[in-house]
């Protein structure tokens, strides 16, 4: 996923019908979140709408804070941010693929998400992906959540009256 600067789409705006985005951040390395969460903030910013944030404990309790909200929650999209660096054993596989997994399998449901989780090799890809004079990939997972959210509206069908009597109980309205 490139940065929101790179990826060839132009921003959108919410202006019309207020867009509320959920990050849900791994603070594992608090340094790289938190350039994301900076990435990722000004995106959605820039698009008009507005944004909480939600700290998980590591990459694979993302994907479940992300499925709780979007059930319990009243949020349009969500910005996936985390970073897994690889280290000696075999966990790196297991948490990157999982993470990866769960968030898919939640976007296929029909909820906009972005993932911004670096998997990588060592801190200093970690940085230079972070960084928003860098890749970016906070800013670019948000830019991702919204443009899904927009083709989301775009093909949302409008709501159906309730038959012959929809108009007397006030379906559709």
């Amino acid at each position: 996923m490139a940065g929101p600067q790179t990826q060839g789409l132009e921003r959108g705006r919410f202006g019309d019908k207020p867009a509320k985005v959920l990050i849900v951040v791994a603070p594992y390395y608090r340094e790289i979140a938190n350039q994301l969460l900076h990435g990722a903030r000004a995106e959605i910013e820039a698009w008009g709408a507005t944004h909480e944030t939600a700290e998980v404990p590591g990459a694979l309790e993302i994907a479940p804070a992300i499925g709780m909200a979007a059930r319990l929650g009243e949020f349009h999209a969500f910005v996936a941010l985390g970073c897994v660096i690889r280290g000696e054993t075999t966990h790196y596989d297991t948490v990157v693929e999982e993470s990866a997994h769960g968030i898919t399998l939640l976007g296929l449901q029909g909820h906009c998400i972005g993932n911004g989780i670096l998997t990588v090799e060592n801190e200093e890809q970690a940085r230079v992906r972070a960084e928003a004079s860098g890749q970016d990939k906070g800013g670019g997972a948000a830019a991702a959540a919204l443009h899904l959210l927009q083709l989301s509206r775009r093909w949302q069908r409008p709501e159906k009256k309730l038959g012959f009597l929809g108009d007397r109980l006030g379906a559709g309205e």
